[in-house]
């Protein structure tokens, strides 16, 4: 049986004549009975849609056809948030989001919706694929990532085609649809050395991600948020920008990291903070992985300590070869 707040809002859609809210909440009524694996009831519920009661819609194209490649990876996430450091106002914006998916029900009850558009921004290595990742696993939903190989042709138009099959795939799911590098797509349409067609599917874009129903979570990462678009920056009601960790943050998450892997190191984990810092997210896990491999082939007799010891001289030793190699700057 379909939540009672989602009858009431279709009730209140069809009555007042709102075609569009009439359509996004049988969507909304479709994802919930696809998430029950009631597939028939889902599968008639969208057939309606595009034929009953609502204007209609460009045809919904399969995902995938005879010679059409897959734009979309489906995965079920596993990374936590328990697994990802972030500030505590980014701690705070990401409980927040979390707590109106939960509670989704009483918003509609209000003629409220959780919020769902969600922009990363930071530099590479500190965690925004994870954090995506980890939003997906809190609201328990699956993680639908764009395959850019797939999605970007040569050709006039297709690309933007291409990119609302997409949009129209995920519209009856719940879930969280992720855009990784996403200035390949949201670029600056003023910039004169883009083509008109990267115009048209910025515009297609933004149009799309205007018209995702409240069930569907779009995250955005990028790694040069100085080249999206203008107009695509208020499209997004939640920004993070995730910055390199502190050494604080780094201590934090060794602590994690070693306690999924069993690696007993106590206080010397302090220590390890202050010689990573600099390090990302990423090169963090890298060297805690790397240590827990030569640890579990050194067993029976291997010393965590000792093996901790090597790795962070060559640590360093790798620090300081990647720093001399670095271009100077001009003065």
């Amino acid at each position: 049986m379909a939540r009672s707040d989602l009858l009431m809002s279709l009730v209140k859609a069809a009555t007042a004549g709102d075609r569009a809210m009439v359509r996004k909440t049988v969507e909304a009524l479709a994802a919930e009975e696809r998430a029950k694996k009631h597939m028939v009831l889902a599968e008639q519920l969208e057939k309606h849609i595009q034929s009953n009661g609502t204007p209609p819609r460009a045809e919904v194209l399969p995902i995938r056809g005879p010679s059409q490649p897959e734009v979309l990876v489906e995965i079920t996430p596993r990374k936590t948030l328990s697994d990802i450091v972030l500030t505590a106002g980014n701690r705070q914006l990401v409980e927040e989001f979390v707590q109106e998916h939960h509670r989704s029900d009483l918003l509609r009850s209000y003629n409220l919706r959780p919020r769902n558009r969600i922009l990363l921004t930071g530099s590479p290595g500190n965690g925004k694929t994870s954090l995506a990742e980890a939003l997906a696993n809190a609201i328990m939903v699956p993680l639908v990532v764009a395959r850019y190989d797939a999605l970007i042709t040569s050709f006039l138009g297709e690309t933007a085609s291409r990119l609302r099959r997409l949009f129209e795939y995920s519209h009856t799911r719940q879930c969280v649809l992720f855009f990784d590098e996403f200035d390949t797509l949201g670029k600056e349409r003023g910039d004169i050395h883009e083509t008109g067609e990267i115009k048209r599917v910025v515009s297609s874009l933004l149009l799309q991600i205007d018209d995702l129903p409240s069930h569907v979570t779009v995250v955005c990462a990028t790694n040069h948020p100085e080249l999206l678009d203008r107009a695509v920056w208020r499209r997004f009601q939640i920004r993070m920008e995730l910055d390199s960790p502190s050494t604080g943050q780094i201590e934090e998450f060794l602590a994690s990291l070693a306690s999924r892997m069993n690696l007993k190191l106590g206080a010397q984990l302090r220590t390890v903070a202050r010689r990573l810092t600099g390090a990302n997210f990423s090169e963090v896990e890298d060297f805690m992985t790397d240590v827990a491999r030569s640890y579990v082939l050194s067993l029976p007799s291997g010393d965590a300590t000792s093996i901790l010891t090597g790795k962070l001289q060559r640590w360093k030793s790798r620090s300081g070869a990647q720093a001399a190699n670095r271009p100077k700057q001009k003065r």
